[in-house]
């Protein structure tokens, strides 16, 4: 079959309670264990009739990302009918479960019909063949059509079962041309299964039955048109029962190359899929020369292989991790907040619910006991970030559960005086102007986790609101958080709100731009009560504590003033030694200029990019930021093998690319951007940018800042503005700006994952996001660096471009070479931003969405990036006349690089 008509096969169109549309070149997973003959656990269940406890099962297998659910209930102990209809009417009320398709699978006709009475949307039959000859095949068909659904049709007739390629792809067209001329079935609705058989199983008939089923999969695909291919995949496997390690590692090999072949679904147990690309190498071979047959003693080789692997199998491990669920209701829960787990939360909370009494008792016992197990794992090292943000997850979906519950017995709690006293109600915002607040999701949900009770008022937040806010919850403690230097201000201007309104509530400080030495000189003394820097999620709990104690507050305090004093006073030494304005520029970065060094771009203006590919930006992604939001410190890839942390750090880069895998495949977020090429030259400090070639007519004009520093007292003291040729040169330069984000679509994503009580993804969506963004700057740069001639011949790998060992520097406004945030300003105006990529900027100039990037590009090969320092008073009076800003307004910006006070 040709790409043509690849790109022209219809989709499978399902639904549940949500539509679904197969999306070309993506796996459908269709979830297994809730098959009595696929689930000795789910089997259990049903023959004890407790059918809400395996309503959790179908929960698992969705949220371990099965796309359809395949429900069967063929037991000889098992009322079919009754059980079909029973289970999935329960399914039908559960909105997580029901809004996948479900696939009725049966050998019964009367179960199969049971249960298309009860499906919601469209579902699939599993399954129809030709095993009972034509008329009763046809008559079958008819009714799936009439009822509106897909259909699986086995590749199996009078004679029997196919096996080989050739009886496989022989049933399968008879089949199709009998469902599609005759019946007048939808072909993108037939699914053929050419049944997938157990290889390895000694006997030599059976060794080409993984290569059969490829074949045979490759042949429909290109013969029977928009037909689909599936099959269960635990069959191939059958030979090595009760070796997981082998079994999982088979299903991911033959699902690779099946896949390749054209396979479009298939039955498999979502949750336990080892990738494809972390087989261990030695096994994946064994594996592989068993699937695709290539040489006679395979079996063999991979029996005694499997033999040494049975010992640390995941059959043993899978058998272990489930002797939990044996101890009492107060223990599951425990167990469940600890190590992270939400299967069965709903379920045990129910449980301790109706044992206790009251939800109310579940909360303040097993539930605040499993908490405060957490808390003090965290506090003491044994829990890493992610684990505990998991276990919020947890205990947001017990709460969730048992809220309506309280909610009934509200009035007869308030007069019996049975309220829930958390330690301290903390009122949370990211100040006005910034948008960033990944950080501080993250400290609320270590609060929340030690029993605080948070109140988490989002992003640029105005002073009033915050207060007011404080005020009507009574509040016992106010953080703000920001990451960008304006919020600095803004913290300033809420420290003297508080002290004017008389608070007398602690002060938390939090946020990446902000220090314990800065909090200390210029927030601290505007406000009485304490003010205190929080360093990360980790000292959140500690602080707020000690801040809360009746005991302890004092002497924290005592001790916390004690030191912000000692701060301030090293603080008050010296300044820094700083050469004149004058002096500076005639130490500006030596530099002989050569047209032979000014590349000449492809084009000069604005090109937009919308909708850019995520899967691209994924090969740029420098991953070690990415472990750093979540508290774990170390550099990509050797954090994986981390002593401490690796085990931890694995476990959350691998929930990162499920994520991101998810996000790609949904098209979740949107990533936009627009770049462009200008003529430019340097005047003085500022750079000039032109309309045309004939540099006549000034477009826009950026300020840059140079450092005054004297360190070694012969240093260049170098700006921005050095590395674009000078006017009086005469030679004609080019300097490039850009902005990207990919954060369209994450506020939305975001919020559907807290709606669900999912603090843990709704975090890594952040994390996830911000990492797009930066590689989006990363590969923009590499085309940029294409564009404008000189980055052709670098023939650098993803590691080089993440350590930045290209030619050229792309500085952004609010960085150290450039600190000032005001020169957004003009990029914005120059590119047109907000028009071509819905990106803004607040008044405190930060950009939105938060996961977003933008920049200037400097190609001369002596460009470099640095810090500015300190600058002096001559600057900034010669900064405020360039900019046509009053010296207030930049000392304001610049308060940070200020080597003077502005009040003396």
């Amino acid at each position: 079959m040709s790409v043509a008509e690849a790109t022209e096969t219809k989709p499978l169109r399902l639904s549940g309670s949500q539509p679904f549309t197969q999306q070309p070149g993506v796996f459908i997973m269709i979830g297994e264990r809730t098959n009595v003959a696929g689930s000795p656990k789910f089997a259990k269940l049903v023959k004890e009739g407790k059918y809400e406890e395996a309503v959790s099962v179908a929960r698992q297998q969705v949220e371990n990302g099965a796309n359809v659910i395949d429900i069967c209930m063929d037991e000889g102990m098992i009322d079919g009918v009754a059980a079909m209809t029973r289970y999935l009417q329960l399914l039908a009320s559960e909105p997580e479960v029901a809004k996948v398709p479900f696939m009725v699978d049966s050998s019964k006709w009367e179960v199969i019909q049971a249960g298309l009475k009860c499906l919601q949307g469209k579902g699939i039959v599993n399954s129809i063949s030709l095993k009972e000859g034509e008329e009763k095949f046809r008559q079958n068909a008819a009714t799936v059509l009439k009822y509106g659904a897909a259909v699986v049709v086995m590749a199996f007739d009078e004679q029997g079962q196919a096996a080989t390629y050739e009886e496989k792809i022989r049933i399968c067209e008879r089949a199709y041309r009998m469902l599609v001329d005759e019946v007048g079935f939808p072909p993108e609705d037939i699914i053929f299964d050419p049944n997938i058989l157990t290889v390895a199983t000694g006997m030599e008939e059976h060794n080409n039955y993984a290569v059969d089923f490829i074949n045979a999969t490759r042949w429909i695909k290109a013969n029977l048109p928009h037909a689909k291919v599936s099959g269960g995949v635990s069959n191939i496997s059958f030979s090595f029962r009760g070796n997981n390690k082998v079994r999982e590692a088979m299903h991911s090999a033959f699902l690779y190359h099946a896949i390749a072949a054209g396979m479009d679904m298939g039955i498999v147990n979502a949750g336990m899929l080892e990738v494809y690309e972390e087989i261990e190498p030695e096994l994946k071979v064994l594996v592989e020369d068993v699937l695709l047959n290539r040489r006679p003693d395979a079996t063999e080789r991979l029996v005694e292989h499997g033999e040494t692997l049975k010992g640390a199998g995941a059959a043993v491990n899978e058998k272990k991790a489930e002797e939990w669920r044996n101890g009492t209701v107060e223990e599951r829960l425990s167990h469940a907040l600890v190590k992270g787990i939400d299967a069965y939360i709903e379920i045990d909370a129910e449980e301790a619910r109706v044992k206790l009494g009251r939800p109310l008792l579940v909360i303040e016992g097993p539930l605040m006991d499993g908490m405060g197990v957490v808390g003090d794992l965290f506090g003491a090292g044994k829990m890493f970030l992610p684990q505990v943000v998991k276990s919020a997850r947890v205990m947001k979906k017990a709460v969730a559960h048992l809220t309506p519950f309280m909610e009934a017995e509200k009035a007869a709690m308030v007069a019996s005086g049975l309220e829930v006293k958390a330690q301290g109600k903390i009122v949370l915002a990211t100040v006005k102007g910034d948008v960033h607040d990944i950080g501080k999701n993250i400290v609320g949900v270590v609060l929340a986790c030690n029993n605080f009770e948070v109140i988490d008022m989002g992003v640029m937040v105005p002073c009033e609101k915050i207060l007011e806010r404080a005020k009507a919850e009574k509040a016992d403690v106010i953080g703000l958080s920001g990451l960008i230097t304006p919020s600095l201000d803004e913290m300033v201007h809420v420290a003297r709100e508080m002290e004017r309104q008389g608070f007398k509530l602690p002060l938390l400080i939090g946020g990446a731009t902000t220090t314990r030495a800065h909090t200390a000189i210029k927030i601290a003394p505007h406000y009485s009560e304490p003010v205190v820097h929080v360093l990360d999620a980790s000292r959140a709990v500690p602080v707020t504590t000690s801040l809360l104690s009746d005991e302890g507050k004092s002497v924290f305090v005592a001790q916390h003033r004690a030191d912000y004093e000692a701060v301030r006073k090293a603080y008050s030494q010296p300044r820094q030694k700083v050469v004149s304005l004058e002096t500076a520029r005639a130490r500006r970065t030596p530099i002989e200029w050569r047209a032979a060094d000014l590349p000449v771009p492809a084009f000069t203006g604005v090109r937009v990019l919308d909708n850019f590919p995520l899967a691209t930006l994924r090969e740029f992604i420098d991953w070690s930021p990415f472990f750093h939001t979540w508290g774990l410190k170390g550099i990509y890839p050797r954090i994986l093998k981390d002593e401490r942390q690796g085990v931890e750090a694995q476990k959350i880069f691998t929930d990162g690319n499920a994520l991101l895998d998810r996000i790609i495949a949904g098209n979740l977020i949107t990533a936009r951007g627009v770049y462009g090429f200008f003529p430019a030259n340097a005047v003085g400090d500022d750079v000039e940018l032109y309309t045309d070639d004939t540099r006549g007519k000034v477009l826009e004009r950026f300020h840059f800042l140079r450092q005054q520093a004297n360190r070694e007292g012969s240093e260049p003291c170098r700006s921005l503005a050095d590395f674009i040729a000078p006017k009086e040169t005469g030679l004609p330069d080019t300097i490039g700006g850009f902005a990207v984000t990919s954060g369209i679509g994450l506020k939305e994503l975001c919020d559907r994952f807290r709606a669900d009580n999912d603090d843990y993804n709704a975090i890594m969506a952040e994390a996830i996001a911000d990492r797009l963004a930066e590689a989006f700057a990363e590969c923009l740069h590499k085309r940029v660096r294409n564009e404008w001639g000189y980055g052709c011949a670098e023939g650098l790998s993803n590691a080089d471009f993440i350590e930045e060992k290209y030619r050229g520097i792309r500085p952004a406004a609010g960085y150290p070479a450039c600190p000032d945030h005001t020169e957004k300003g003009p990029l914005w105006r120059l590119l047109d931003v907000e028009a071509n990529t819905g990106m803004l900027i607040t008044e405190s100039f930060a950009m939105w969405p938060g996961s977003s990037v933008s920049g200037l590009y400097f190609a001369h090969p002596e460009s470099r990036y640095f810090s500015l320092g300190k600058i002096d008073r001559d600057q900034v009076a010669d900064y405020h006349q360039r900019k046509g800003m009053s010296v207030s307004e930049v000392e304001r910006w610049l308060g940070q690089n200020l080597n003077y006070d502005p009040a003396e």
